[in-house]
């Protein structure tokens, strides 16, 4: 997809497509139905675009006329911001608290150990990473059943950050197993949104043919 030329009149997310931070922008994007114009980054090559505008050089990035965001969490709460309808985080400061501390244990516990698989150049998790991320997954099958959702029977910022480390256990080479009924019920409803399926790159879909 052509790269962007003109950043103060066209809304540009540079994403790659097998990317979990990315991912997780796309979903916010779908779930908004915000039109904005996606430039696939493949490969180690970088467009040079990306490169001046992004000091850490890393995906996703998102411009907005002279606004340039490199952070997902930073992303996708603007976007949320941005775009307040349907909102995806909640209005009452004490719930929007836990929601943020939700978001950063997914971020701490789940997505740092994804992201080695994106950064082994075999494309696996070492048998130690793949029990962690299990095992963290599961302590929190109780919080998968409370509600019709992660912690609130809305759909929700924290959701969009769940579901593509659920899309990918497969590739990751991680069966949940039997104790996960809830979480298989739960990434059932989200699989099905309109919202997810739209988020889905080729490649990623391909993670569950």
């Amino acid at each position: 997809m052509a790269v962007i030329a003109n950043r103060r009149s066209v809304m540009t997310l540079f994403s790659k497509p097998t990317c979990i931070h990315s991912h997780r922008a796309r979903m916010v994007l779908a779930e908004k139905n915000i039109n904005i114009e996606i430039a696939d980054v493949e490969g180690p090559d970088l467009p040079e675009d990306l490169m001046d505008l992004n000091p850490y050089h890393t995906v996703p990035t998102l411009v907005d006329r002279d606004l340039v965001l490199y952070d997902s969490r930073v992303i996708i709460e603007y976007l949320d911001e941005r775009f307040p309808h349907p909102p995806l985080m909640p209005v009452d400061p004490v719930t929007r608290a836990k929601f943020r501390l939700a978001l950063f244990r997914i971020e701490s516990d789940w997505y740092q150990l994804a992201e080695q698989y994106e950064a082994d150049g075999e494309r696996k998790l070492s048998t130690k990473s793949r029990k962690m991320l299990r095992d963290s997954i599961l302590a929190s099958v109780d919080l998968f059943s409370a509600k019709k959702y992660f912690l609130s029977d809305e759909f929700s910022l924290v959701d969009c950050s769940i579901a593509p480390i659920l899309w990918r256990l497969p590739v990751y080479g991680i069966e949940l197993g039997s104790q996960a009924e809830p979480i298989d019920a739960y990434l059932k409803r989200v699989f099905e949104r309109r919202s997810f399926q739209d988020s889905l790159t080729e490649l990623e879909q391909e993670m569950r043919l």
